[in-house]
């Protein structure tokens, strides 16, 4: 029985080691087998999506703000999105808010009492509104929902959220974005060679609402299966 353990955990060790020599090969290596026109596009910071670093704020349903018009005080108000995302102006119908940001709602608001003012001078501010966040999950030593106070990279958010655990996959960190409705993002970065380099240019900066997911590796998934003499053996080697 201890020999088949060994066999097994062999075998699995060699398999794991091929397939991640297999997927760290140069594009130069593969391009005998597939054209370079045939395969997808990697996304890069500079897409569309990570790369703004600045986005503005979109209302959601309980947001409220502000509204003051210059020149007609009497149609100043407290607005609250409700949970359809649409809003009640005073003497001016409902519109449909959330999803925008402020410019866009300034625009909405003067569409709403263009029958009433002409050309209106507003101003919004926003009152009460969700805090930047993003969420840490995975093998991290805290996962939860934290606030993006200030602006902080990938490797900065793992940090905050504990580190790593003895458990995580350093090499394939996993950062899902949100950039509409329904589309969601993802990217896949090797923090453990980052750091191992010294380099953390390719340290993505997070932006609201990111999530960040730090997967199980190899040696903790079949370390219940592996004899407990046979652990210093392979630790090493399958290092994430």
């Amino acid at each position: 029985m201890l020999r088949m353990f060994w066999v097994l955990a062999l075998m699995a060790s060699t398999m794991f080691v091929s397939t991640i020599s297999q997927a760290q090969s140069t594009p130069a290596d593969r391009s005998s087998s597939a054209s370079r026109a045939d395969k997808p596009e990697v996304p890069t910071d500079s897409d569309a999506g990570f790369a703004n670093r600045n986005p503005r704020y979109v209302l959601r349903s309980g947001d409220s703000f502000d509204v003051e018009f210059t020149f007609s005080p009497e149609f100043n108000q407290t607005v609250v999105v409700g949970p359809d995302g649409y809003v009640t102006f005073r003497g001016a119908a409902s519109r449909h808010v959330a999803g925008q940001t402020v410019p866009q709602l300034t625009d909405t608001i003067k569409e709403a009492y263009s029958g009433i003012l002409s050309d209106p001078t507003i101003t919004v501010v926003l009152k009460d509104f969700e805090k930047p966040y993003f969420i840490a999950a995975g093998q991290v030593e805290k996962p939860g929902k934290y606030e993006l106070r200030s602006d902080l990279s990938l490797v900065e958010a793992v940090n905050i959220a504990g580190g790593f655990t003895d458990a995580s996959k350093h090499s394939q960190v996993l950062l899902f974005r949100r950039v509409s409705d329904g589309v969601v993002e993802t990217r896949v970065f090797d923090i453990k060679k980052m750091l191992a380099l010294r380099n953390l240019q390719e340290d993505p900066h997070l932006l609201p609402g990111d999530m960040v997911f730090v997967p199980q590796n190899f040696i903790s998934k079949i370390r219940r299966y592996l004899p407990t003499s046979s652990l210093g053996l392979y630790a090493n080697p399958l290092i994430p």
